[in-house]
């Protein structure tokens, strides 16, 4: 077996485990394993993407280079323009993403905006089973236009499918500057208390 072989393997092995299915039967993981929490799920997925990027460089890994921060740029704020369909947060936040390289500037993550909307009191977070948390909208976040439509996942799991109307994402575009000094202030505050500790 080569070593490409083997990513190729592992990485199998390690999706049905994040989709929580034992990868020697191919039967469900019962619910209250271990590998059934979202943030373990989570972290399963993160390592299945970094391996398919092996497999997809040929079984190298890629030498990342240092991608410059994301900024609004002046074509952005003339050219990106709300939906007349309800978004995903992270659908809005390609509305950006579509401006930028992706191989040499980081993409705005719709968990910044949310960050930010959490922050200014239009979602709020639900604490659910298991000590996990969950995105929802407050009144205002509701009156602005942000909807949650509660899901089962294929799992059992219920959660909030959020999106956000023409309105709220008007909203989220007219405080896209705000967004992003929010997020660098959360990130100067996080280096600070590195250094503090």
């Amino acid at each position: 077996m080569t070593e490409l072989e083997k990513i190729k393997y592992t990485k199998g092995f390690i999706d049905k485990l994040s989709q929580g299915i034992n990868p020697l039967d191919n039967t469900p993981v019962p619910e209250r394993e271990l590998l059934n929490n979202v943030r373990i799920s989570r972290c399963l997925c993160y390592v299945s993407t970094l391996l398919q990027q092996i497999i997809d460089n040929g079984g190298t890994q890629r030498i990342k280079h240092r991608k410059t921060p994301f900024a609004v740029t002046d074509d952005m704020l003339r050219s990106v323009h709300p939906s007349n369909i309800p978004l995903t947060i992270t659908e809005v936040a390609d509305l950006y993403n579509s401006f930028i390289d992706p191989d040499a500037t980081s993409r705005l993550s719709g968990a910044s905006i949310n960050r930010w909307l959490t922050d200014i009191g239009m979602l709020t977070d639900d604490i659910i089973s298991g000590g996990r948390t969950r995105k929802r909208p407050t009144q205002d976040g509701e009156k602005l236009g942000i909807m949650a439509e509660e899901r089962v996942s294929m799992y059992g799991h219920k959660y909030f499918r959020i999106t956000y109307n023409t309105a709220a994402q008007q909203f989220i575009i007219d405080n896209i500057e705000s967004v992003l000094a929010s997020e660098a202030d959360r990130k100067v505050a996080a280096q600070h208390g590195d250094k503090t500790n």
